[in-house]
């Protein structure tokens, strides 16, 4: 099976083939579910992220759930038993500001990435014991949406996404940055840093990062996302999700060092076809075609690998778009406000029917390329695959379409629908299964990595030992499409719903000595765990 895949760099397509056993070989590994805890808590956001500490057995998951009795905070479970994870306690964070949006936790510290109580103020880092006891806390800047140990534990890395609460008067845009905290005096001396974008104001910088908040300077739009760090704690690899860029940074010297654009799919030709239409021929069904749309990769997660001496960069290309006062940039293809150019575009009004590309969510922010208020090129949100990159930002691999392709196979009656409702075919207009989650983990001495599908579920799974040579694994879901999702079936019946974060644990940190993944889900509020197992 040959995917021709199309990347577009400016005026440079690059066409990469995927060899006849990438998607067909026979797995020698796979995943068991083992076990789950339940919140019992539905579209909360009670399961976002989950940390492991190997000393302790203990999960550390972010749960930002907040009412009148109840302050979002972190669930610490021991997983001794990963076939029954069992709730020990909670940390609250309601002291240091609204919620936390990330957990790690290395040599006995937990670290939080908490957000102010305004969320455009700067947040914090907060640290605590493995049993919840407060040790510190250090300042982050804006909308801490991320943190990272690096694997030497020298420092960790925050990831401040700066969102603004609106564009125009009255409105704050923050500067997106990273802080780095220096840990090697350890945790009571704790030294934080905050790097901005600020050198690149004012200069020419790629015209394919997306740089369109109204009034923003770079550095107020660019907003990061994710962080990786390399093998050796030396550089690391920031998503700036909406920019549709990557940002490289020297830990040693906090710098930025450059800001690599990831170009575009093309879902015109070959192994690059989407669902584009939730309601194909007037009725949800299966129709995945090419079409003339570029995708704007857009990632969420991003992981590194290392291949033959190099670093590799995977990355869950989720999309996303902008929406605030004095911004939207969604649009449905077929609006009357979205107008293609019909020279380039002759057939317009065929391809803006709801059975074709008319309800397809495009941005309204790219593609009029000669200025003239029309549309030359279409794009839409997110890549709806994963991807692997050298640490230039080339494109190494791209998965094309075959998550769609694999979820639409496995799940015919229910392929593409939202983790909110079960109807088919419900996300294909927008942005398909939404890949948002990827970890990299080595077992068996090969490598994989696991890719969290927001939408439909699941966790899709590929042998990544060779970026170049890849290899599909195992597609599996924990949910029960037999259950309508609500707050009524997220004690055990309804099974996972929008996988948000997952973390890889090695065979010699596992309790049982089998390399395991803990999986936390935003809609269901579980968080569960899978042994990753020989089967031949």
């Amino acid at each position: 099976m040959r995917s021709n895949i199309a990347h577009k760099f400016g005026a440079l397509t690059l066409l990469l083939f995927i060899s006849a056993t990438a998607f067909g070989a026979k797995p020698s590994v796979e995943l068991r579910l083992l076990g789950s805890r339940t919140t019992g808590l539905f579209d909360k956001g009670a399961a976002e992220i989950v940390a492991h500490d190997p000393v302790t057995q203990r999960l550390f998951v972010v749960n930002a759930f907040d009412s009148e009795t109840v302050n979002p905070g972190i669930d610490v479970l021991d997983a001794s038993d990963p076939s029954n994870p069992t709730f020990l306690f909670s940390i609250d964070l309601s002291p240091y500001g609204r919620a936390a949006n990330s957990v790690d936790v290395k040599n006995g510290i937990v670290a939080a990435a908490v957000e102010a109580n305004v969320k455009t103020d700067n947040g914090k880092v907060v640290f605590f014991d493995t049993s919840g006891n407060y040790l510190n806390d250090v300042p982050a800047g804006a909308l801490p949406d991320m943190l990272t140990f690096t694997p030497n534990g020298d420092r960790i890395l925050v990831a401040n996404e700066g969102e603004p609460s609106g564009y125009g008067a009255g409105f704050v845009d923050p500067i997106g940055s990273i802080t780095i905290v220096d840990m090697r005096d350890g945790v009571a001396n704790a030294a934080a840093q905050n790097v901005d974008f600020t050198q690149f104001n004012g200069t020419a910088i790629d015209p394919r990062i997306r740089i369109y908040g109204p009034g923003s300077s770079i550095s107020q739009d660019l907003e990061p996302e994710y962080i990786a760090v390399d093998h050796n704690s030396k550089t690391a690899y920031i998503t700036l999700q909406e920019n549709n860029a990557l940002a490289v940074l020297d830990i040693k010297s906090a710098t930025i060092t450059k800001l690599v654009s990831l170009g575009f799919k093309d879902y015109s030709s070959g192994e690059n076809k989407l669902d584009a239409s939730d309601s194909s021929a007037g009725s949800p069904r299966i129709d995945i075609r090419n079409w003339p749309v570029f995708g704007m990769y857009q990632p969420d997660s991003i992981s590194t690998l290392k291949y033959k001496n190099r670093t590799f960069l995977v990355t869950a290309n989720e999309g996303d778009a902008r929406e605030y006062s004095g911004l939207v940039e969604e649009v449905r293809l077929g609006s009357s406000s979205y107008m293609l150019d019909p020279i380039i575009f002759p057939s317009a009004v065929t391809l803006k029917l709801p059975g074709n590309l008319g309800r397809l969510n495009v941005t309204n922010k790219t593609g009029d390329i000669d200025g003239d208020g029309d549309f030359d090129e279409i794009y839409t949100l997110g890549g709806r695959s994963f991807s692997i990159w050298t640490e230039d930002g080339e494109l190494v691999y791209d998965s094309g379409d075959h998550i769609e392709q694999e979820t639409a196979a496995r799940y015919p009656l229910f392929f593409n629908a939202s983790n909110t409702d079960n109807s088919l075919d419900s996300r294909s207009d927008n942005k398909g299964p939404e890949p948002e989650a990827v970890t990299i983990g080595k077992a068996y001495g090969r490598t994989y990595a696991f890719v969290g599908l927001e939408r439909i579920g699941g966790i899709m799974v590929y042998d990544v030992s060779d970026p170049y040579d890849v290899k599909y694994i195992q597609y599996i879901n924990n949910r029960n499409f037999g259950v309508s999702p609500g707050p009524g079936t997220v004690n055990g019946t309804v099974g996972d719903l929008g996988p948000e974060g997952i973390k890889f644990i090695s065979g010699d940190d596992s309790p049982t000595g089998v390399p395991l993944i803990a999986v936390a889900n935003e809609i269901s509020g579980t968080t569960t765990l899978y042994q990753f197992v020989k089967v031949r």
